[in-house]
Order: structure tokens, then C-alpha cells, then sequence
């Protein structure tokens, strides 16, 4: 998996396995201990499993954490629709990230770098609505538990994490 920033530059990248589709899109699997890198920060230790959603359309890719994360259950990156040429997904990190907490907050988060984003980058106006759009509507659909970000996204995980793990 591979996000680049508006304009190219490098952001978050990270291995991750192809566990399977669904009508939702396609699933992988990021295991604790992965190396995962931010740019050309130094690289660091994932230190939980995850799962990565690529939906089948859409402006995000969703990221759903093992219970061994005890602060954040679901991260959805909003972005470009991601692409997949061979076996590398891409996407363009833009910036808004909806988030639902393991106390049961949800969070609209980095609306001010998407607004600093969108003069420093120059977003076009298309990509500007859309993103917002998407935005909005996750966070709708977050907040009201619809599919997949409710028991199918925990279905996944739960197989891909046994409980007998401890959720990591």
C-alpha cells in the first residue's frame, strides 16, 4: 500500500496481504511487527494487526484496527480512489480522515490541513468536492454503523485476528 500527498510526494507505506473481496471491495491484512514508513521518515514497527478495505468505488481506504490499538477501532483515510497496478494499491492521501474511537467517539479530523492542503497544493475545485463529499458521507455512515464499517468490517477482522490472540 502506498499514499503520496497531492503533487507526488511519498506519505505512509507498508506491506499488506490480499485476504479476499466482497461486494464492499477488496481486503488485506497488515500484521504487528510490519515495517511501515511515513515519507522518508525513519521506518518503525507496526505494533498491532490491521485491515485494509480498498472499496470496490470511493474516495477513502479504511483501516480497521486490532482491539491491541486501545485508542482508535477505524480510520478511514479519505483520498483519490485507490488504484492497483500489479500487486501496488495507490492512493492520494487528502488529508480528511474520519474516525471512530474505541470509547465510541467519532472524529472528522484534519479539516485544517485540508484547507491549508487545498491553497498550498492547489487541489482542483472537482477534487476539493469530492473529498469533501466523501467525507461527509462516511461520517454519516460511520455514525450510523452501516455496512461495512459495522459487523462486516468486525467479521473480517475477527478472522483475520482469532480472539484467542487477545485482538493482536
Amino acid at each position: 500500500m502506498r499514499f503520496t500527498k497531492w503533487g507526488g510526494r511519498l506519505h505512509w507505506h507498508y506491506a499488506i496481504e490480499p485476504l479476499g473481496t466482497d461486494a464492499f471491495g477488496a481486503w488485506y491484512g497488515t500484521r504487528a511487527g510490519t515495517t511501515i514508513q511515513r515519507g522518508d521518515e525513519a521506518p518503525h514497527i507496526q505494533k498491532h494487526d490491521f485491515l485494509t478495505l480498498i472499496p470496490a468505488e470511493g474516495w477513502y481506504v479504511a483501516a480497521f484496527n486490532a482491539e491491541a490499538d486501545e485508542r482508535t477501532e477505524l480510520y478511514i483515510d479519505i483520498s483519490t480512489p485507490p488504484t492497483t497496478t500489479g500487486t501496488l494499491i495507490e492512493a492520494v492521501d487528502l488529508d480528511l480522515d474520519v474516525i471512530r474511537t474505541r470509547d465510541g467517539r467519532f472524529i472528522l479530523d484534519d479539516e485544517d490541513e485540508f484547507e491549508e492542503h487545498q491553497m498550498l497544493y492547489g487541489y482542483p475545485a472537482h477534487v476539493i468536492a469530492a473529498a469533501r463529499a466523501e467525507a461527509d458521507r462516511l461520517m454519516a455512515e460511520v455514525t450510523a454503523g452501516a455496512e461495512p464499517f459495522g459487523a462486516v468490517g468486525r467479521a473480517w477482522l475477527a478472522r483475520y485476528v482469532p480472539a484467542a490472540d487477545g485482538g493482536s
